[in-house]
Protein backbone atom coordinates (compact mmCIF):
# COMPACT_ATOMS: atom_id res chain seq x y z
CA UNK A 1 0.00 0.00 0.00
CA UNK A 2 2.89 2.36 0.75
CA UNK A 3 4.26 1.86 -2.76
CA UNK A 4 1.04 2.92 -4.45
CA UNK A 5 0.75 5.92 -2.12
CA UNK A 6 4.24 7.01 -3.14
CA UNK A 7 3.38 6.44 -6.81
CA UNK A 8 0.51 8.90 -6.33
CA UNK A 9 2.87 11.52 -4.94
CA UNK A 10 5.24 10.98 -7.85
CA UNK A 11 2.55 11.33 -10.52
CA UNK A 12 0.49 14.02 -8.80
CA UNK A 13 0.51 17.75 -9.44
CA UNK A 14 2.91 19.66 -7.16
CA UNK A 15 3.20 16.66 -4.82
CA UNK A 16 6.70 15.28 -5.45
CA UNK A 17 8.36 17.54 -2.87
CA UNK A 18 5.90 16.51 -0.14
CA UNK A 19 7.64 13.14 0.18
CA UNK A 20 10.45 14.80 2.11
CA UNK A 21 7.99 15.95 4.77
CA UNK A 22 6.38 12.56 5.41
CA UNK A 23 6.64 10.74 8.71
CA UNK A 24 5.48 7.16 8.20
CA UNK A 25 4.07 5.32 11.20
CA UNK A 26 4.89 1.65 10.53
CA UNK A 27 2.78 -0.94 12.35
CA UNK A 28 5.08 -3.92 11.73
CA UNK A 29 8.69 -4.75 10.91
CA UNK A 30 7.97 -5.45 7.23
CA UNK A 31 6.38 -2.06 6.61
CA UNK A 32 9.12 -0.39 8.65
CA UNK A 33 11.81 -1.95 6.48
CA UNK A 34 9.90 -0.94 3.34
CA UNK A 35 9.72 2.60 4.64
CA UNK A 36 13.49 2.67 5.30
CA UNK A 37 14.07 1.26 1.80
CA UNK A 38 12.27 4.26 0.29
CA UNK A 39 14.45 6.66 2.28
CA UNK A 40 11.54 8.10 4.25
CA UNK A 41 11.27 9.32 7.83
CA UNK A 42 10.00 6.20 9.61
CA UNK A 43 8.63 5.52 13.10
CA UNK A 44 7.77 2.02 14.23
CA UNK A 45 4.60 1.80 16.30
CA UNK A 46 4.37 -1.08 18.75
CA UNK A 47 1.35 -2.63 20.45
CA UNK A 48 2.07 -5.17 23.16
CA UNK A 49 0.69 -8.62 22.43
CA UNK A 50 -0.50 -7.82 18.89
CA UNK A 51 1.12 -8.94 15.64
CA UNK A 52 0.32 -6.57 12.77
CA UNK A 53 2.35 -8.38 10.08
CA UNK A 54 -0.61 -9.99 8.29
CA UNK A 55 -3.55 -8.03 6.88
CA UNK A 56 -6.10 -7.03 9.52
CA UNK A 57 -9.52 -7.39 7.95
CA UNK A 58 -11.76 -4.36 8.28
CA UNK A 59 -13.49 -4.24 11.72
CA UNK A 60 -11.65 -7.29 13.08
CA UNK A 61 -10.47 -7.00 16.69
CA UNK A 62 -6.86 -6.52 15.59
CA UNK A 63 -7.89 -3.90 13.03
CA UNK A 64 -9.63 -1.93 15.80
CA UNK A 65 -6.58 -2.25 18.09
CA UNK A 66 -4.39 -0.96 15.28
CA UNK A 67 -6.61 2.10 14.80
CA UNK A 68 -6.52 2.92 18.53
CA UNK A 69 -2.73 2.60 18.62
CA UNK A 70 -2.61 5.12 15.80
CA UNK A 71 -4.89 7.51 17.68
CA UNK A 72 -2.68 7.36 20.76
CA UNK A 73 0.42 8.12 18.69
CA UNK A 74 -1.19 11.08 16.91
CA UNK A 75 -2.38 12.52 20.21
CA UNK A 76 1.22 12.37 21.42
CA UNK A 77 2.36 14.25 18.30
CA UNK A 78 -0.15 17.01 19.10
CA UNK A 79 1.15 17.22 22.66
CA UNK A 80 4.62 17.87 21.25
CA UNK A 81 3.27 21.00 19.57
CA UNK A 82 3.08 19.84 15.96
CA UNK A 83 0.31 20.71 13.51
CA UNK A 84 -0.01 17.98 10.90
CA UNK A 85 -1.96 16.35 8.12
CA UNK A 86 -2.72 12.73 8.83
CA UNK A 87 -3.31 10.48 5.84
CA UNK A 88 -3.86 6.76 5.46
CA UNK A 89 -1.70 5.21 2.75
CA UNK A 90 -4.86 4.21 0.87
CA UNK A 91 -5.40 7.91 0.10
CA UNK A 92 -3.89 8.97 -3.22
CA UNK A 93 -2.66 12.57 -3.33
CA UNK A 94 -3.26 13.51 -6.97
CA UNK A 95 -2.74 17.20 -6.27
CA UNK A 96 -1.12 19.14 -3.45
CA UNK A 97 -3.98 19.46 -0.93
CA UNK A 98 -2.67 22.55 0.86
CA UNK A 99 -4.31 25.09 -1.50
CA UNK A 100 -7.70 23.55 -0.59
CA UNK A 101 -7.03 23.65 3.17
CA UNK A 102 -6.97 26.58 5.58
CA UNK A 103 -3.38 26.52 6.83
CA UNK A 104 -2.95 29.80 8.71
CA UNK A 105 -6.37 30.22 10.25
CA UNK A 106 -8.52 29.50 13.25
CA UNK A 107 -9.74 26.06 12.11
CA UNK A 108 -8.78 23.41 14.67
CA UNK A 109 -9.68 20.35 12.60
CA UNK A 110 -10.36 19.87 8.90
CA UNK A 111 -11.58 16.33 8.33
CA UNK A 112 -12.57 14.27 5.30
CA UNK A 113 -16.03 12.85 4.78
CA UNK A 114 -17.42 9.64 3.32
CA UNK A 115 -20.36 11.63 2.00
CA UNK A 116 -20.55 15.43 1.97
CA UNK A 117 -23.94 17.06 2.60
CA UNK A 118 -23.06 20.42 1.06
CA UNK A 119 -22.39 22.26 4.35
CA UNK A 120 -18.75 22.42 5.43
CA UNK A 121 -19.76 23.26 9.03
CA UNK A 122 -22.46 20.60 9.46
CA UNK A 123 -21.90 17.85 12.02
CA UNK A 124 -24.34 15.74 10.02
CA UNK A 125 -21.56 14.97 7.55
CA UNK A 126 -20.24 11.39 7.67
CA UNK A 127 -16.65 11.85 8.85
CA UNK A 128 -13.68 9.74 7.84
CA UNK A 129 -10.49 9.74 9.91
CA UNK A 130 -8.36 8.58 6.97
CA UNK A 131 -7.41 12.16 6.09
CA UNK A 132 -7.48 15.26 8.24
CA UNK A 133 -5.50 18.35 9.16
CA UNK A 134 -5.27 19.25 12.85
CA UNK A 135 -3.68 22.16 14.73
CA UNK A 136 -1.93 21.58 18.04
CA UNK A 137 -3.63 23.48 20.85
CA UNK A 138 -5.36 22.80 24.15
CA UNK A 139 -8.68 22.11 22.42
CA UNK A 140 -7.40 19.49 20.00
CA UNK A 141 -5.23 17.83 22.67
CA UNK A 142 -8.33 17.56 24.87
CA UNK A 143 -10.22 16.10 21.91
CA UNK A 144 -7.66 13.35 21.35
CA UNK A 145 -7.49 12.61 25.09
CA UNK A 146 -11.28 12.32 25.29
CA UNK A 147 -11.34 10.24 22.12
CA UNK A 148 -8.70 7.75 23.28
CA UNK A 149 -10.31 7.54 26.74
CA UNK A 150 -13.28 5.79 25.06
CA UNK A 151 -11.13 2.90 23.80
CA UNK A 152 -12.18 0.41 26.47
CA UNK A 153 -15.82 1.52 26.49
CA UNK A 154 -16.45 1.05 22.78
CA UNK A 155 -16.13 -2.65 22.06
CA UNK A 156 -16.88 -3.48 18.45
CA UNK A 157 -16.51 0.13 17.28
CA UNK A 158 -13.55 1.49 15.36
CA UNK A 159 -12.07 4.81 16.45
CA UNK A 160 -13.80 6.64 13.60
CA UNK A 161 -17.22 5.54 14.86
CA UNK A 162 -16.30 6.64 18.39
CA UNK A 163 -15.23 10.09 17.19
CA UNK A 164 -18.48 10.46 15.26
CA UNK A 165 -20.46 9.51 18.38
CA UNK A 166 -18.55 12.04 20.48
CA UNK A 167 -19.24 14.70 17.88
CA UNK A 168 -22.98 13.97 17.91
CA UNK A 169 -22.92 14.05 21.71
CA UNK A 170 -21.64 17.64 21.52
CA UNK A 171 -17.96 17.18 22.36
CA UNK A 172 -16.74 19.44 19.53
CA UNK A 173 -18.96 22.27 20.73
CA UNK A 174 -18.18 21.66 24.42
CA UNK A 175 -14.44 21.96 23.73
CA UNK A 176 -14.94 25.08 21.61
CA UNK A 177 -13.49 23.35 18.55
CA UNK A 178 -13.85 24.89 15.11
CA UNK A 179 -14.19 21.96 12.72
CA UNK A 180 -14.51 22.07 8.95
CA UNK A 181 -15.78 19.08 6.98
CA UNK A 182 -14.07 18.59 3.62
CA UNK A 183 -16.01 18.56 0.36
CA UNK A 184 -15.70 15.33 -1.64
CA UNK A 185 -15.33 17.40 -4.81
CA UNK A 186 -11.79 18.09 -3.58
CA UNK A 187 -11.20 15.26 -1.07
CA UNK A 188 -13.00 12.31 -2.58
CA UNK A 189 -13.21 8.58 -2.08
CA UNK A 190 -14.81 5.40 -3.25
CA UNK A 191 -17.88 6.12 -1.12
CA UNK A 192 -18.46 9.31 -3.12
CA UNK A 193 -16.39 10.11 -6.20
CA UNK A 194 -15.38 13.67 -6.95
CA UNK A 195 -17.68 15.12 -9.57
CA UNK A 196 -14.79 16.96 -11.23
CA UNK A 197 -11.35 15.44 -11.83
CA UNK A 198 -10.11 18.94 -12.65
CA UNK A 199 -10.52 19.88 -8.97
CA UNK A 200 -9.87 16.72 -6.96
CA UNK A 201 -6.85 16.64 -4.63
CA UNK A 202 -7.16 13.22 -2.95
CA UNK A 203 -8.90 9.91 -3.61
CA UNK A 204 -9.46 7.58 -0.64
CA UNK A 205 -10.13 3.85 -0.99
CA UNK A 206 -12.90 4.00 1.62
CA UNK A 207 -16.02 1.83 1.55
CA UNK A 208 -13.71 -1.11 0.88
CA UNK A 209 -13.11 -4.20 3.00
CA UNK A 210 -9.73 -5.67 1.99
CA UNK A 211 -6.26 -4.48 1.09
CA UNK A 212 -6.23 -6.61 -2.07
CA UNK A 213 -9.36 -4.84 -3.32
CA UNK A 214 -7.99 -1.42 -2.33
CA UNK A 215 -4.74 -1.97 -4.21
CA UNK A 216 -6.56 -3.18 -7.31
CA UNK A 217 -8.98 -0.26 -7.44
CA UNK A 218 -6.36 2.36 -6.50
CA UNK A 219 -4.26 1.03 -9.37
CA UNK A 220 -7.27 1.67 -11.60
CA UNK A 221 -7.51 5.20 -10.19
CA UNK A 222 -3.87 5.75 -11.13
CA UNK A 223 -4.61 4.54 -14.66
CA UNK A 224 -7.63 6.86 -14.77
CA UNK A 225 -5.45 9.74 -13.60
CA UNK A 226 -2.93 9.11 -16.39
CA UNK A 227 -5.81 8.96 -18.85
CA UNK A 228 -7.23 12.24 -17.54
CA UNK A 229 -3.85 13.97 -17.74
CA UNK A 230 -3.51 12.96 -21.39
CA UNK A 231 -6.86 14.45 -22.41
CA UNK A 232 -7.05 17.74 -24.31
CA UNK A 233 -8.33 20.59 -22.12
CA UNK A 234 -11.62 20.75 -24.01
CA UNK A 235 -12.38 17.10 -23.18
CA UNK A 236 -11.41 16.97 -19.49
CA UNK A 237 -14.84 18.13 -18.28
CA UNK A 238 -16.45 14.92 -19.58
CA UNK A 239 -14.02 12.59 -17.80
CA UNK A 240 -15.64 9.80 -15.75
CA UNK A 241 -13.89 7.64 -13.12
CA UNK A 242 -13.92 3.86 -13.55
CA UNK A 243 -16.12 1.81 -11.25
CA UNK A 244 -14.47 0.53 -8.08
CA UNK A 245 -15.52 -3.04 -8.81
CA UNK A 246 -13.11 -4.88 -6.54
CA UNK A 247 -14.06 -2.81 -3.51
CA UNK A 248 -17.76 -3.14 -4.27
CA UNK A 249 -17.35 -6.92 -4.46
CA UNK A 250 -15.19 -7.05 -1.31
CA UNK A 251 -18.34 -6.84 0.82
CA UNK A 252 -19.86 -9.98 -0.67
CA UNK A 253 -19.62 -13.27 1.26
Amino acid sequence: MLDIFLDGLWLGEDTQGLKDHLLVGAMDQTSYRRCIFHGLHCYKLKTDGVDFVAEKLYMSDEFIKMMWRRTLFLGDVLKRGYNFIFTDTDVLWLRNPFPKLIVNGSIDLQISTDRFNGDQWSEQNLINTGFYMVRSNNRTIALFDSWYAQKNNSRGLKEQDVLANLMHQGLFRNLGLKVMFLDTVFFSGFCENSRDARLVSTVHANCCRSIVAKVADLSTVMADWRRFKSLPANESSTFVWSLHDRCINSWRP
